[in-house]
């Protein structure tokens, strides 16, 4: 332990620390020592301290002093070593700057939010618990460790989705997310499984050296290559973690967590887990083209589909849900076309403006006093312009505004594609460019509908002040009772900001503050990071590029500085499909909103098909989980009931009995039938023996 810099373990168990004093501490379960002031405090100052050592750390990267070592070696099997170690480049330091950072901002904009929650220290204690398995995840050097942080996200978004458990929408949400990502992480396990059998080594470094001979192998009893079969594997974990078609029906599901935990799962920690491991893998992924195309399809398809969902999204949480699924399907674009250093780019610009985008929705919850329905608002600029102006910040940045950081990212990603050689490339180029006009028109209908237009809320006091409208999964409404006998069991939006109706109002400082520090990130970040990032050496020994992949070189021949970039913009297809979705949801919600309310009449099987999500719920219900009880039911009747207790357990015993009845008539209890029996049996021993010879 004593090689290890000391920052290192600083940055990865200050949150712990954290979480262990507000949750062990805090909540009675050890006592309540630690007071709902306390909480806050210990698990800001530890993920401060993070951020802080975080940004030391990525400036000594950069300064050449990477690490790559043993933290603690805690079994051995063979010759195998079981360890926690980390992996510290420029990869990793990158990582940890962005989740630390956005998590502190999420730790302070909570205080405001989470305000008289009787969950508080328990909250606060959860989401530092997240910030720590997050980091321990990114700053793994083997696959054992990744796995660690890879199930305790998994796990610690469980409890914050189902934070208020006494709502029965929450216990299904977190009760979704943790089965889909069962699935998901079958599948990583295989591929983790599959690369240490035949690398002989969890960690990265070992197995990346083998990556030429690993991509000689085939799968045992196939003629497929190995190393396609092990990473699509992983893929398939990706795709459970970060929500990609059809293992993102859990994501949507999320919003019954608390508003600060959407942004903390959003924006910087478990749905960007995916795409960090696939570019950390990218000395393998780079040897399957098989395995490339199959992550570009599936990105397409997410990026653009899940799109067409946030148009009819009515809450407010929802629709940037979508977004995020969007988004998250075009970092997979970008890893399929093997620009790997871009889809962390977008990882990155989209983590700021995307906890941006969240957070400013919780501003506007708390200033509707927990109306979460776009349709109940309008008009919300004059009452809360800092919500207003930074929520305005998000928007440009998510819809690829030239010189917010979004564009710089997502228009990369576009290019990737259309320079791409795999199978499939055509169709992600598509995908992703039509995503352009769905992605500007789906943030300004929301955008529009808040903050613009005429006032449709209510101010008299009643109305949502004792009934708050939320959307279950189908967008139908329900109203969420108001009292409680247990306080720990209130099960509507933060009591922290009570009932009030009326007129909204801007939030306290502690909530606009953290808007307003992620606001500048969003505009500045991508011009000062695409240059480095993208066409310098920032990644150099941490991603992987084959020669036959020449995408990152293609696009380093059209870059000629940021502000070129952003001017040449103006000419090109995605600003003006960028324009064109604007122009139409203005149009559209501001200046006729008949227009929408006809097309939903008119093509009302396709607003069905939206509604419903693709009707994938009711299949993963009435197909894979009906199913998956049908054949447990099935090995039930068959094989416990009929083989074992009827077969082998009742039927030797129906045996035995059977033998017990028959040598039962035989004990008579009278001599000459004893008699008799031995003359019988003495005949037929000589007759056996005299037929034998």
């Amino acid at each position: 332990m004593a090689s290890v810099p000391k920052l290192y373990l600083l940055i990865a168990f200050a949150p712990l620390a954290g979480a262990i004093l507000a949750g062990l501490f805090g909540t009675g379960f050890l006592g309540r020592w630690v007071g709902r002031s306390g909480a806050h405090v210990v698990t800001i100052l530890g993920v401060l301290a993070s951020a802080v050592g975080s940004g030391f750390v990525l400036a000594d990267v950069l300064a050449g002093h990477t690490f790559n070592g043993t933290l603690y070696q805690w079994g051995a099997i063979g010759g195998v070593k079981l360890e926690v170690g980390f992996m510290i480049d420029t990869l990793s330091a990158m990582m940890m700057v962005v989740v630390t950072s956005v998590s502190l901002m999420v730790h302070i904009y909570t205080i405001g939010y989470m305000s008289d929650d009787p969950g508080y220290q328990r909250f606060f204690a959860y989401i530092s618990l997240f910030t720590f398995s997050m980091l321990m995840l990114v700053m793994s050097n083997n696959m054992l460790q990744l796995f660690f942080g890879w199930e305790a996200v998994g796990l610690v978004s469980y409890l914050l989705i189902g934070f208020w458990y006494t709502r029965p929408s929450a216990i299904f949400a977190n009760m979704k997310a943790f089965l889909v990502n069962r699935v998901g992480d079958f599948g990583f396990v295989l591929g983790i499984g599959l690369l240490f059998a035949f690398a002989g080594s969890l960690n990265y470094t070992e197995v990346f050296s083998q990556a030429g001979r690993l991509a000689g192998l085939t799968f045992p009893g196939t003629d497929w290559m190995l190393l396609t079969v092990a990473c699509i594997a992983l893929f398939v974990g990706a795709m459970g973690k970060s929500a990609q078609f059809p293992l993102h029906v859990w994501l949507p599901d999320s919003m019954e967590g608390p508003t600060p935990i959407s942004a903390l799962i959003h924006a910087a920690t478990m749905v960007t887990a995916g795409i960090f491991m696939v570019a950390r893998f990218s000395p393998l992924f780079e040897l399957s083209d098989t395995a490339l195309s199959f992550i570009i399809i599936i990105g397409a398809i997410t990026a653009l589909f899940m799109g067409f969902l946030g148009i009819i999204q009515n809450d407010i949480k929802r629709v940037v849900a979508y977004s995020t699924l969007s988004q998250l399907g075009y970092m997979t674009v970008a890893l399929g076309a093997s620009a790997y250093s871009v889809a962390i780019f977008h990882l990155m610009t989209h983590a700021f403006f995307k906890a941006l985008l969240f957070l400013a929705a919780g501003s506007v919850i708390i200033g509707m006093h927990h109306d979460q329905d776009i349709r109940n608002m309008g008009g919300l600029r004059k009452y809360m312009p800092i919500t207003w102006i930074t929520s305005l910040v998000g928007s440009l940045a998510l819809i690829g505004t030239p010189f917010f950081a979004g564009f710089y990212s997502k228009e990369n990603i576009i290019e990737a594609a259309k320079a791409s050689e795999v199978f499939g490339s055509g169709f992600a180029y598509w995908s992703t460019l039509i995503g352009v006009f769905v992605t500007a028109f789906y943030s300004f209908r929301m955008y529009f509908l808040v903050f613009h237009g005429k006032e449709r809320f209510d101010t008299s006091g009643h109305g949502h002040a004792h009934a708050e409208q939320r959307h279950d999964d189908e967008g139908h409404a329900q109203a969420v009772r108001e009292g409680h006998e247990d306080a720990e069991h209130v099960v509507d939006e933060p009591a922290a900001h009570g009932h009030h109706g009326g007129v909204p109002h801007e939030s306290p400082a502690v909530v606009t503050i953290p808007l307003i520090l992620l606001a500048i990130p969003s505009v500045v970040i991508g011009a000062l990071a695409i240059g480095p990032l993208l066409f310098g050496d920032f990644f150099k020994g941490a991603i992987f590029f084959s020669p036959e992949h020449h995408v990152m070189g293609e696009l380093a021949e059209e870059f000629h500085g940021w502000a070129a970039y952003g001017l040449h913009a103006f000419t090109t297809a995605p600003f003006w499909l960028m324009v064109a979705g604007v122009v139409s949801a203005w149009y559209f919600y501001l200046v006729n909103p008949a227009i929408p309310a006809a097309i939903k009449e008119r093509c009302g099987g396709l607003y069905r098909l939206l509604e419903n999500k693709y009707y994938m719920d009711r299949i993963n219900e009435t197909v894979f989980a009906a199913g998956a009880r049908k054949l447990g039911g099935g090995f039930w009747r068959l094989g416990d009931r009929a083989l074992i207790d009827g077969l082998i357990v009742n039927g030797s015993a129906r045996l035995v009995g059977l033998f017990a009845g028959v040598a039962r008539r035989v004990q008579s209890g009278y001599i000459y039938h004893y008699a008799f029996a031995m003359i019988v049996g003495i005949m037929a021993l000589v007759t056996f023996f005299v037929l034998m010879n």
